[in-house]
């Protein structure tokens, strides 16, 4: 549990304020307090805005993996540029949303955002008849979290891996 004050957590955290101020109200409801609240539906509509946040963040950073393997590996290079300018919307996105908390799951969750970033590119890239190049895409993801994130992006026209 946080030591900030939750009007604190709320400006700094909005995810992690949210988990706490769901599960404060969870334990008020226990307590069976005679106040015409639905405590439970509270505290579930509470925390559906937090996981709301992660999973915006979540999908965003996938998109952002999704483009960076397709700069990599794809021989469709007039489209580099493109998938750059792409990346930062999805930046800009996520740079709204982004809090401390949000920040550690989404490291803890990057290997399964870049599982499904390959598999979206593996299927548009075999769509397009770019088997060879979808043969190549890593099996792990290469990337760091702040490379997803900040302002990395790869080398744009050079040759796929």
């Amino acid at each position: 549990m946080s030591t900030a004050r939750p009007e604190q957590l709320y400006e700094a955290d909005f995810y992690a304020w949210t988990r706490e101020q769901a599960r404060e109200l969870r334990r008020l409801a226990r307590t069976r307090p005679n106040v015409p609240l639905d405590l439970a539906h509270i505290a579930e509509e509470i925390q559906d805005l937090g996981k709301s946040e992660y999973e915006a963040t979540f999908s965003l950073t996938q998109r952002i993996i999704e483009h960076l393997l397709l700069i990599e590996h794809s021989p469709a290079s007039d489209q580099h540029l493109h998938w750059c300018d792409e990346i930062d919307d999805f930046r800009d996105g996520i740079d709204r949303k982004l809090s401390p908390s949000i920040r550690r799951r989404l490291k803890r969750d990057l290997g399964t955002a870049f599982g499904r970033a390959c598999r979206r590119v593996r299927r548009k890239m075999e769509r397009y008849g770019e088997t060879q190049a979808a043969a190549t895409l890593p099996a792990q993801c290469p990337y760091t979290l702040d490379q997803v994130l900040g302002a990395w992006l790869p080398e744009v026209g050079a040759p796929a891996p």
